[in-house]
């Protein structure tokens, strides 16, 4: 009997990549040269948000989708951080809230006017301290309202009900600083990668580690969990620096079930997975091409299908929420691209072909809507639900009808599990030794400190202005001379 290929039917074999032309594209916006491993992108149906350059402290950009074209540079910016923003995200029930994490060591959530900003924005709706480190990353839990996650150089994780302003709960079992965090469906389940070479699956109301691979051969920097497969795809380096991806059972961490081995290249693969499609997208930092697999339940359970290539390599990468896509185009995914070279946010939209102009219901499933499944009170008491979803024919659009209240709250120490986080600051990573502030020894300014808190900056003046919410200070809101040769302010003497 003659040899004969598999052959693999798939729905997906075809999928292309378009590219918006030059009048669809977002151009003349100054995205951040920012090295920090994150997209500095966010998108949602109404709002694209960018972080951007700027000279002191930290912005981002905040552009309706139709706006398209050329943006001027006098554009209004969100602009309250007193430090560079490192990630933002939109809440994924109330479209015209977001939030942001500087290396302030705060996080703030902001509230968007309709129709997009008019003006600069200064006055964060809520702003939230609890970290003692410049925060990294921010996530939105998947199902249930005004709960975020927070992770910061401190290696802490920070869960803050948005309802009080505070934060509820702790997970400290990280060891150095955290690079990615991923949810399961429900948001029962946060997998977590660290610099210290360890993934771990965490029970988030708890902070206890259910399973934890130490990744020798596989050094992990990404990871994504396949929807509700029990699975989980890192992204990572060999150990002969190849890029690398690996498959992991949830529930046994102990081998990964599949490693691949990519490319030789060195740019971080961020990994990009529809739940919708089972079809898993990676995207280099650096690179201008993007790879998409389809997942399957049995072996070899990775299936290569195509590659997008592009000349202009990425800084970063948006993703299109589900209901913001065109199903009269069969489009399945839409990446916002940061070309940073060429000031340009360029839409990418994956595309099945059919030749039918009908809805085709075999590549839109029902899908997780714009309602949460939960209240912060319930999934604090320990309930899990899974999302409410919602259906995509003909382009259904339904405007989520909750309102953010922001609470009122007094400006105080924050504890949670008995600690007070800003008053047990660990030491410095490896990052942070060394580093010196925005002008730091060339006369223009200095970052200032007192007793491990940050106090504010002296830019080009001698006059320290104490931050009125840097807890348990004598003197809130006081000015004191101080000395630029010297590396901090002469402060008053306490009796």
């Amino acid at each position: 009997m003659s040899w004969r290929p598999q052959y693999r039917s798939s729905k997906f074999r075809n999928v292309y990549g378009k590219v918006a032309s030059r009048e669809h594209c977002f151009d003349g916006i100054p995205i951040t040269k920012n090295v920090h491993d994150n997209h500095f992108c966010a998108v949602n149906a109404r709002f694209l948000a960018i972080v951007t350059e700027s000279a002191g402290g930290g912005s981002f950009l905040v552009i309706p989708l139709e706006q398209t074209g050329r943006i001027e540079p006098n554009y209004p910016k969100v602009c309250g951080h007193q430090g560079n923003v490192l990630d933002i995200k939109w809440n994924p029930f109330i479209e015209n809230i977001i939030a942001s994490c500087s290396e302030d060591t705060s996080v703030r959530i902001w509230e968007i006017p309709e129709g997009g900003l008019k003006r600069n924005m200064t006055e964060a709706v809520l702003e939230l301290y609890g970290h003692s480190r410049r925060v990294g990353l921010v996530e939105w839990h998947p199902t249930t309202n005004n709960i975020l996650f927070s992770a910061g150089y401190d290696y802490k994780v920070l869960i803050w009900n948005l309802d009080i302003g505070e934060p509820v709960k702790m997970i400290d079992c990280h060891t150095d600083v955290i690079l990615c965090m991923s949810f399961n469906t429900d948001g029962s389940l946060l997998a977590t990668s660290c610099k210290d070479k360890k993934l771990r699956v965490v029970e988030p109301r708890s902070g206890r580690v259910l399973q934890e691979a130490s990744c020798k051969n596989h050094r992990v920097n990404r990871v994504v969990f396949l929807g509700s497969t029990k699975r989980l795809l890192t992204t990572g380096v060999s150990r002969w620096n190849t890029r690398q991806i690996a498959l992991w059972d949830q529930e046994d961490l102990s081998m990964p079930l599949i490693e691949e081995e990519i490319d030789g290249l060195s740019g971080l693969l961020f990994p990009f997975y529809d739940a919708d499609t089972h079809m898993l997208y990676l995207a280099g930092k650096g690179d201008g091409n993007i790879r998409y697999y389809e997942i399957g339940s049995e072996k070899p359970y990775l299936s290569y299908l195509m590659e997008f290539r592009s000349p202009a390599p990425q800084k970063g990468l948006g993703v299109m929420p589900k209901h913001g896509l065109d199903v009269s185009a069969c489009e399945v995914f839409r990446f916002y691209k940061l070309v940073t070279l060429k000031g340009l946010i360029e839409p990418i939209s994956m595309i099945v072909p059919r030749r039918s102009e009908t809805y085709q219901e075999d590549i839109y499933p029902m899908t997780p809507g714009t309602e949460p499944a939960l209240t912060p009170d319930e999934w604090l008491s320990g309930v899990n639900r899974d999302p409410i979803l919602m259906s995509l024919k003909e382009g259904y659009k339904k405007t989520s009808k909750i309102v953010f209240k922001a609470p009122v709250r007094e400006k105080k120490s924050v504890v949670v599990n008995g600690i007070d986080l800003l008053e047990n600051v660990p030491p410095r990573t490896e990052n942070e030794v060394g580093q010196r502030g925005p002008g730091m020894g060339h006369g223009r300014g200095q970052w200032l400190a007192w007793g491990g808190h940050f106090l504010g900056a002296v830019w080009k003046g001698t006059t320290l202005r104490v931050s009125a919410c840097t807890p348990k200070l004598r003197y809130p809101g006081t000015a004191f001379p101080c000395d630029l040769k010297h590396p901090a302010p002469y402060l008053p003497q306490s009796n």
